[in-house]
């Protein structure tokens, strides 16, 4: 049951964190203004505001990642100046990341013990640690083997693995940056359970999401950020989720009801796509999580592609691009077979691919916007080894201000950008070479609705200029609102394709289920794993493996 008003306030007159007239500034440019937060005891408070707010900025310099310039921190009672990440865990505050913040190659109970191994006469007991280590993932209804390598592991269940490590620790504040992210509908109801015994425990929680319906479901009180300021802090119980959109927009409530939270152009999916396909897949494979996949894509065609955790979604978007050398199977591109050696040769063939794992497989983080934006173009911007600077700033200005990245500079490090203005720094770094393919695995994970619209209204742009699109994405709403059709992966095939006309959540959620259309398909058709499937639930999931 969710708390009442009257209870959330009332834990906050002892608050666990008090922020206020925190500032901040990168390179001369202010990232917090003043900004404040308080988190009662025992309490599940919300932290929302657009890529860019300062919300990530708040959260470094309550856990010690960034030094403040101004303003105070208190916590559990006491004036606080956390030097390090590691001094902050050490006084109770753990945090997981969107971004997984673990080592892939050691196994799944040495990252959940990582720094703090039990040992016996000075040596790893190990079997201590990794009977420990079944118990936290029992708690999380996750039954895995302990001693896998954790790059075995799709993205949900790493983020259930980072999960785990910070109940390992006597926390008095939990934070949680987009955690369900990555996670299917069972997972997240497991997470909100743990949520919830947690606040029975006494234990603070920070929840950071850009999935407004997730507030109402498990917290107290919301903290509001725009353009480095905390612009609102109330009860949950007492705030619609427009009231939320236009305060993070900086609107008023009658403007976000008439220009709605999308970014799509509904007139542009009125028109057809009858050019011979650009893309066309048969039967493509790769063992063990694809095993037929066949979709077609037409010249300005944007098409979805949906499916639950386990379908086949990522295997396909990464055997297309050569990421994963696919098994078997055909592709033809511009109406000739081919067969790409690595992604070398699907980027010369002219597509470009945005993988969702945004932090290790997109973004480097060490170094600037400039370098990662042209990294793929510094065969075309070289000379004899030597890149052309001229060349390369003037890419660099263009992409900058076309898709309104909000930076300090091209030299600013990627790392410090938020999230939604990284994910435009990706978007740049395949639009520069003026790609005719371009895949996007989940482009707007953990970005907030505004950056959200930029994205969806950008998508819809390249789209009409020509530029074919495979947009996957674990939001029905997206794909429903977004695609000129839609393909159903199951079981690691492609079942059903609907045109935009046709396509409807209940059309979608069924065929995810059933593997076949419910609305056009005889009953006696649908496979014998039908109701087991359906049981998964209504919510699509994402990660490796998916």
């Amino acid at each position: 049951m969710q708390t009442t008003p009257e209870t959330a306030i009332d834990r906050r007159s002892d608050p666990v964190v008090v922020m206020d007239g925190v500032t901040k500034a990168f390179a001369g440019v202010p990232a917090l203004r003043g900004a404040s937060l308080t988190i009662g005891r025992g309490e599940v408070h919300a932290l929302i505001g657009q890529n860019g707010a300062g919300k990530s900025t708040l959260v470094r310099i309550l856990t010690g990642a960034h030094q403040r310039d101004g303003g105070h921190v208190i916590f559990d009672g006491q004036p606080v100046d956390f030097r390090t990440p590691i001094a902050a865990q050490q006084a109770g505050v753990s945090t997981i990341y969107q971004e997984i913040n673990l080592v892939p190659y050691r196994s799944v109970a040495e990252n959940i013990y990582l720094g703090r191994e039990p040992r016996r006469f000075g040596i790893l007991d190990r079997s201590t640690m990794n009977r420990n280590a079944r118990t936290l993932l029992r708690r999380l209804e996750i039954d895995l083997d302990v001693e896998r390598p954790l790059y075995e592991l799709n993205i949900a269940l790493q983020q259930m693995v980072a999960l785990a490590r910070a109940l390992s620790f006597e926390s008095k504040l939990v934070i949680l940056d987009e955690p369900t992210s990555s996670l299917d509908d069972r997972e997240v109801q497991t997470l909100f359970g743990v949520i919830r015994g947690l606040k029975r425990d006494g234990v603070a929680v920070l929840f950071i999401t850009h999935r407004l319906d997730e507030l109402y479901a498990v917290c107290d009180h919301v903290t509001i950020m725009r353009d480095g300021q905390t612009v609102a802090d109330r009860p949950m119980a007492e705030t619609t989720k427009i009231e939320l959109v236009a305060t993070m927009l900086g609107k008023e409530l009658g403007e976000v009801r008439r220009e709605g939270q999308t970014g799509f152009d509904e007139a542009r999916r009125s028109k057809g796509h009858d050019a011979a396909p650009l893309l066309t897949i048969r039967n493509l494979r790769r063992e063990p999580g694809l095993h037929e996949a066949s979709i077609e894509i037409a010249p300005g065609e944007t098409l979805g592609l949906a499916g639950l955790l386990g379908s086949g979604r990522t295997e396909t978007a990464r055997a297309l691009f050569a990421a994963d050398q696919p098994e078997g199977g055909d592709v033809q591109f511009d109406g000739r077979a081919v067969a790409f050696g690595g992604p070398a040769d699907a980027i010369r063939a002219g597509i470009g691919f945005c993988s969702e794992d945004r932090k290790g497989e997109g973004i480097i983080p060490d170094l600037s916007v400039r370098e990662n934006m042209t990294l793929a173009a510094l065969p075309t911007l070289s000379r004899a080894g030597v890149v052309d600077p001229g060349q390369q700033q003037a890419i660099v200005d263009r992409f900058i201000d076309r898709l309104g990245i909000k930076t300090a500079g091209p030299d600013q490090r990627i790392s410090e950008l938020s999230g939604g203005n990284q994910q435009k720094v990706l978007l740049a770094r395949w639009l520069c070479l003026n790609p005719r393919l371009l895949i996007l695995d989940e482009p707007t994970r953990g970005i907030d609705v505004g950056a959200k619209a930029e994205i969806q209204g950008l998508i819809d742009e390249l789209a009409g200029q020509g530029l074919s699109v495979l947009m996957i994405s674990s939001e029905l709403e997206e794909l429903i609102e977004g695609a000129d059709r839609v393909t159903v992966m199951r079981d690691g095939r492609s079942t059903v394709t609907m045109t935009h006309a046709e396509v409807s959540q209940d059309r979608l959620l069924g065929a995810m289920a059933q593997g076949v259309d419910p609305e056009s398909a005889d009953p006696s058709t649908r496979p014998a794993s039908a109701d087991a499937a359906g049981e998964t639930g209504a919510v699509v999931g994402s990660g490796r493996g998916q």
